[in-house]
């Protein structure tokens, strides 16, 4: 069960931030895709199942968020990943704005693989101490 969910999670977390990384390109070159119906439904399919996988991770692993440091580093990622997520592709008011909110937004995302991989809030420079 553990490598099924495994797959699972990090597939959703590779399909999350290629779409995201697509919706944000579309956005910022103002085409007609970022508003089509798929575009707006699959992100929240994928990022349910991401999240569902990843909580079901944690039941497989008896594993609490807060007896791990790095796990509620990654909550708290994905919480800012989210916030910073919406202004960039929704709630921005510039282009500016919205562009300073996505590049943030991508390097939240590549802060939580780091905390993910590492198992150490430090995220990549865990790997250096």
């Amino acid at each position: 069960m553990y490598l099924t969910l495994i797959f699972v999670h990090v597939s959703c977390a590779m399909l999350t931030i290629a779409g995201f990384l697509l919706r944000g390109y579309w956005m910022l070159s103002g085409s007609d895709w970022s508003h089509h119906r798929v575009t707006k439904i699959a992100p929240h399919v994928i990022d349910t199942m991401f999240l569902a996988a990843g909580i079901a991770l944690m039941f497989e692993m008896h594993v609490q968020v807060m007896q791990h440091g790095w796990l509620l580093a990654k909550f708290a990622g994905l919480f800012t990943y989210i916030i910073l997520g919406m202004f960039a592709l929704r709630f921005g008011r510039t282009p500016r704005s919205k562009a300073i909110a996505f590049v943030a937004a991508v390097c939240m995302f590549a802060y939580i693989v780091g905390v993910a991989l590492s198992k150490s809030a430090g995220s990549w420079l865990a790997f250096f101490a």
